[in-house]
């Protein structure tokens, strides 16, 4: 039944494709038809010679193949698999016609990456006498994706936005990773330490259709349909996914007002790759509106209104290990619904000599069955981040701080632990850092998952529910960054963590004192381009917490945890 619905989404999808190039087809022929029909008015009716072309003059088909004078043709000789100089399929010429092209990229990225993270014993511990609660905290893990993209479009790209554009990018991953205690890898001990696993999934496979233009400056209103990606404010704190949606977008005055409207019908992802699964419906609807407005106030500074709508219908779902997800295994295990209500004012840009980057969020709705609270809970919750930085020649300087409220009473129905959506967010130094590069476990749930800083107890970022009865975060953070050379960049942070409150964390885990504090994170980025570009690019990053009583309350260890990791990343 759940791939039915699924089926018939895309069915509905690819039908509005349809409707759509059989649009852009007719529009095309009635442009040109009026086109002819005006040049042969002008014919009838004008009797004036044409003039006789210049002696020097040399034809050219289009401007795509224009011919360069010297001395500036030196090295640019186009070659058919040169990925700096011209070639139709890279979009540098049109491949059908004046106006169709073709671009062809294809991008390798492969992570190496060794850290130390709390892990569980397991019900069968990997050692003997290893009868304490955690184990063993090493671990390895390696990834390689390979990814393809192919973008068919047709448009005057240089002057105007793009007629209409097919965008399909398969990707493939093949991961592996060894724990040192059993049950990490797969929900049953017999699997053992290690898990090797791969996975092919699209995470874009859309149409965009041009509508019209809303002014002679080039305003316009479009359509895109299908699996495609979307970041819904500056840093991602909210929405960022690649997911099966409907997506309305333009601009007004000049390119002053940039607007989205977005409907996604989520698909599922797979659990080790954390690709779309395409063919398996998530029961989950998630609506966006924003609105930017370029030079608010002053130039160079930028603001933007958001509203956010998530429906997370109730469902019983298992991730690929083995692990059930949804509902999360805590308390009283019960399917329930989730409506949340995002309000979001966000902002970007430059005052005066500094950099600023600030955003709010306002979260309300309702939790069915929280399993946390053990009722249906009301939600009301806050979520505030600001950074300040200013640039020295090549170095910039900044400071950062992240607020999101904790519930201060799990057994009441006020649910006020501020929770995202699918969130990835670039702030304080981003997957640098080790908390939130780190998916830290705790019993059956995650403290906080991969590429977010949110402690929000939910069983899994991705295939989980979201829950608003939480610990919060409070995050302060100083970072610099220097543009050394051209081609070598360094970032650098250092991050003081904190939980708001930790009734939660106390009633979880029925202990009769948990500290707010979690530790200091100290991380290191080396991003080095040697071609400057970005066809190849290596980084390198190395993190360590230091834990503060409140992490070491819960883990039962004051050892520095740490993360080294090597990221290599070519594109053609």
């Amino acid at each position: 039944m759940e791939n039915n619905k699924t089926i018939n989404s895309l069915f509905g999808y690819l039908l509005i494709l349809f409707l759509l190039i059989s649009f852009s087809t007719s529009s095309a022929k009635a442009q040109e038809e009026a086109d002819t029909t005006d040049t042969t008015e002008v014919s009838d009716t004008t009797n004036v010679e044409e003039p006789s072309p210049l002696p020097d003059f040399v034809p050219i088909p289009d401007r795509w193949r224009s011919i360069i004078p010297p001395p500036y043709e030196v090295n640019v000789t186009s070659g058919k698999f040169d990925p700096y100089n011209r070639s139709k399929i890279k979009g540098d010429y049109p491949i059908i016609g004046d106006h169709i092209f073709l671009s062809l990229t294809g991008t390798l990225m492969s992570l190496t990456e060794v850290s130390k993270v709390p892990t569980h014993s397991g019900v069968s511990t990997a050692e003997p006498l290893s009868q304490d609660f955690f184990g063993e905290p090493e671990r390895l893990f390696l990834l390689n994706n390979f990814i393809f993209t192919l973008e068919l479009y047709k448009g005057q790209t240089a002057f105007e936005p793009r007629d209409w554009e097919i965008k399909i990018t398969p990707e493939f991953s093949l991961n592996y990773l060894k724990l040192n205690e059993n049950n990490g890898v797969n929900i049953n001990p017999r699997k053992g330490k290690t898990r090797s696993d791969n996975h092919l999934g699209f995470q874009e496979l859309s149409f965009e259709k041009h509508l019209f233009n809303i002014s002679d400056r080039f305003d316009f209103i479009s359509l895109k349909a299908g699996i495609q990606k979307f970041g819904s404010d500056f840093r991602e704190f909210i929405f960022n996914d690649y997911n099966l949606g409907v997506r309305l977008l333009g601009n007004y005055d000049n390119n002053k007002y940039q607007y989205n409207l977005i409907y996604f019908d989520l698909i599922e992802k797979e659990t080790n790759s954390e690709l779309n699964t395409v063919f398996d419906e998530r029961k989950q609807q998630v609506f966006i509106a924003n609105l930017y407005k370029q030079d608010f106030g002053r130039l160079g500074y930028t603001t933007q209104i958001s509203f956010h709508y998530n429906k997370d219908k109730a469902s019983v779902h298992y991730d690929e290990n083995g692990r059930p997800v949804r509902p999360g295994v805590v308390g009283f295990i019960r399917p329930h619904e989730i409506k949340s209500y995002y309000l979001g004012w966000a902002g970007d840009g430059h005052l005066g000599v500094w950099n600023i980057t600030h955003a709010l969020y306002q979260v309300f709705g309702t939790d069915s069955y929280n399993q946390f609270a053990n009722q249906k809970v009301d939600i009301n919750a806050q979520m505030g981040a600001i950074e300040l930085s200013i640039d020295k020649d090549w170095k910039r300087y900044k400071i950062s701080a992240f607020y999101a409220s904790g519930d201060a009473n799990p057994m009441d129905d006020k649910a006020r632990g501020f929770d995202a959506i699918i969130d990835q967010p670039f702030f304080a130094g981003g997957h640098f850092g080790y908390w939130q590069q780190q998916g830290i476990g705790l019993q059956g749930v995650a403290l906080v998952h991969k590429f977010s800083f949110l402690p929000s107890l939910r069983s899994n970022k991705l295939e989980g529910q979201s829950n608003f009865v939480n610990p919060g975060f409070f995050l302060l953070n100083f970072g610099f960054d220097a543009e050394w050379t051209p081609k070598l960049k360094s970032v650098f942070n250092v991050s003081y963590l904190s939980f708001v409150n930790t009734r939660v964390l106390v009633h979880f885990l029925n202990q009769p004192d948990i500290d707010k504090g979690i530790g200091l994170d100290l991380s290191l980025g080396i991003i080095y381009r040697p071609f400057l570009s970005n066809n190849a690019i290596f980084t390198f990053g190395a993190s360590a917490l230091s834990p503060f009583n409140g992490f070491e309350d819960i883990y039962e260890t004051s050892d520095l945890q740490y993360s080294l990791f090597t990221s290599l990343q070519f594109t053609y």
